[in-house]
This record gives structure tokens, C-alpha cells and sequence, in this order.
């Protein structure tokens, strides 16, 4: 029988750290061995259960989840999933949480909380067990993290057209992982599509936290924007982006839908859409992520003439899309992460 996930639950209400632990009860792969009001309690639980995993509030008194995880992670690193409230603060909260070593994160619910309740409790069981199998090796002894420092009035393209799209779809730990590709970019790359598997709102902060440190504009995708040189589109969270060619320029549809892949926005969504509208002048990048969304929108690009490639096993957090798009031929190679963008450069500049 399989050794059960055990889990640490840190959250400052009483009442949320007994919703939690009862939630993830329900799964029989996962074992809640303890809970904690705060850091500074969980930092002592840390070393007394060896949990396999940490859910961890993003708001809390004496310590914030940031500050906690940039201690926390380059001395013991532990696959983390942050557990977020949908304020404007908990949203830039998360994001330096993800930043600062998280794996993941879900959301509470706000609106229609039974039913919210039910979702987002399936939703966490499902990321600690993806995060129990996470690589988190690469924090140890890393000096504390602090956020980036944004670019000083760098130099945006201002080309009107290109013929050439670069297409990237990530998810757990794709936040980071996009983050190290794309600061890597020049302002006079052809335009860049993401979809990064993130709720409404996150998505906007961020590409608002790109846009501060890319040479190119980064932006949340808006039904009908333009796909042009030194640009950077992100799907917006719960719609569906799809590139479409009108005449001689490329723009993005961002319309509702139903789930594909069970994610909405999808890559593979996206990734059939450039297939068919791209072609072989298209570039597609699978970063790391669970699951196997993008695989057949990847395998597609390349039978459409696409230049496809993957980040490696050994710097994803979750080898999951990545592995599923290089086994199923879309990818023609795996990349570690950090020669990925000067691999996509080398990949244009064949073309």
C-alpha cells in the first residue's frame, strides 16, 4: 500500500484550518498530521512532523505567507500550495508567494461559499497530491528571495507586423518558469501568446508584474488585440484564447467557454488555433505543469510545421504537460529551463 501524503494545514482561523483539514481527509492518498496558526508555529511543527506538504494562508498576522516562504524554503524545502484570498493584496500576496518558492494555489471562495466550498476543497486535494510529487530540491541554500527589480524605461518594439508567433502553455510552477523565459526575450521578438492555468484577476497582475520586468509589453489578452512584434499576450482566467488571422496581421479571440482539457483558458485551445492559423511560422514552448493540456495542440503545430520544445524533468516543479507533449512527438526536444528562451531565439532565427 502507498505511503499517504502527509500534510501540514497553516491558516490563522480556527475555523479554516478544521474546513481544510476535513476536506483533505477525504482523499484516502492524503493525511493531515497537524496544523498551525502561523509561521512561527509552523516553522516548529515543520521539524517535529516532516509533512510531505504545507498549505499555507497568504494573509496572516506577525508573518505573511511571503515572508515565510523566503525563510522557509533555501532551509528545508517543502512543496507548498498557497491558499488565497481573492482581495486585491491576497492576489499580489500570491503571486510573490509563487515567486518566493510555492508551488501552487488555490483560491477561497467568496460568492456562492457551499458550492465555492465543495470546488475549491476537490481543487486543493488535487494540488497536494501534484505537489507531493514536486521538485523543490533547486530552493536549498538559495539566499533569501526578493522581488525583482522592474526594468527602468526599457525599450519597447513599436513594429506593426510579424509573421511569426510564439506560443507558450504552462501550469504548476509555470509562473516562475514563464517568468525566467520571457525577461529573457529582446524587445523586437515576434509576439508571444501564454496561457498560464490562473483564475480571473491573477491573470491581469500577472502580466501587470511582467510588464515591469520584460523589454517587450506584456499585457492581459483582450478580445481582438493584436499579436504583433514586442508584444506579450496572457489569456485572461476563465476564457478561452484562440489566435485568428485577419488578412495580413494575427489577433487573439477571448471569448467564454466550456472547459478543455479541464482547464479554461486551455493550451490546447490555444495551440490548435495557432496550428491552424500559424503554421509552420510558429514556435510552441511547454513549460512545466500537471496534467496533459497542450499535448495534442502541440502534436498539431507540429504537423502543421511547427518548431516545438519542452522543459526538461530535472528543472520543472511537475514534469506532467511537458513529459505528455514530448511522449506524444509534439515536442521535438526537452530543454532545461534556463537555455529555453535562447533555444526559441536560435528557432526563430531558422526560419
Amino acid at each position: 500500500m502507498p505511503r499517504k501524503i502527509r500534510v501540514l494545514v497553516v491558516d490563522d482561523s480556527a475555523l479554516v484550518r478544521q474546513i481544510l483539514t476535513s476536506g483533505l481527509a477525504l482523499d484516502p492518498a492524503i493525511d493531515v498530521v497537524g496544523s498551525a496558526s502561523d509561521p512561527y508555529m509552523a516553522r516548529d511543527r515543520i521539524m517535529e512532523l516532516k509533512p510531505d506538504v504545507l498549505t499555507l494562508d497568504v494573509e496572516m498576522p506577525r508573518m505573511d505567507g511571503v515572508e515565510f516562504l523566503r525563510k522557509l524554503m533555501p532551509q528545508y524545502p517543502l512543496p507548498v500550495v498557497m491558499v488565497s484570498s481573492l482581495t486585491q493584496r491576497g492576489k499580489q500576496i500570491t503571486l510573490e508567494a509563487l515567486e518566493a518558492g510555492a508551488v501552487d494555489f488555490v483560491t477561497k471562495p467568496t460568492t456562492n461559499v457551499a458550492q465555492g466550498l465543495n470546488s475549491m476543497l476537490s481543487e486543493l486535494r488535487i494540488k497536494v497530491k501534484a505537489a507531493s510529487t514536486a521538485n523543490v530540491s533547486h530552493w536549498k541554500g538559495k539566499k533569501a528571495q526578493r522581488p525583482a527589480t522592474p526594468l527602468n524605461g526599457a525599450v519597447r518594439a513599436l513594429a506593426e507586423s510579424t509573421d511569426k508567433v510564439v506560443a507558450i502553455g504552462a501550469s504548476t510552477g509555470g509562473t516562475e518558469a514563464i517568468k525566467k523565459v520571457v525577461t529573457e526575450f529582446p524587445p523586437t521578438m515576434p509576439g508571444v501568446v501564454i496561457v498560464q492555468h490562473m483564475p480571473p484577476g491573477f491573470t491581469k497582475m500577472f502580466a501587470d508584474r511582467l510588464n515591469q520586468l520584460c523589454a517587450m509589453e506584456v499585457k492581459e489578452a483582450e478580445d481582438g488585440d493584436r499579436i504583433r512584434t514586442g508584444r506579450i499576450l496572457v489569456a485572461p482566467g476563465a476564457l478561452q484564447l484562440e489566435v485568428i488571422r485577419s488578412g495580413g496581421i494575427y489577433q487573439v479571440r477571448c471569448r467564454p467557454g466550456e472547459k478543455v482539457s479541464g482547464h479554461c483558458p486551455s493550451v490546447d485551445v490555444m495551440m490548435h488555433s495557432v496550428a491552424k492559423q500559424v503554421g509552420r511560422n510558429a514556435i510552441g514552448v511547454m513549460l512545466t505543469g500537471m496534467g496533459a493540456d497542450g499535448a495534442e495542440g502541440m502534436l498539431a503545430m507540429k504537423n502543421a510545421g511547427a518548431r516545438n520544445i519542452a522543459q526538461d524533468e530535472a528543472s520543472s516543479v511537475v514534469f506532467g504537460m511537458p513529459k505528455v507533449a514530448y511522449e506524444k512527438g509534439g515536442a521535438e526536444r526537452l530543454v532545461p529551463l534556463d537555455n529555453i528562451a535562447s533555444q526559441v531565439i536560435s528557432l526563430l532565427s531558422e526560419k
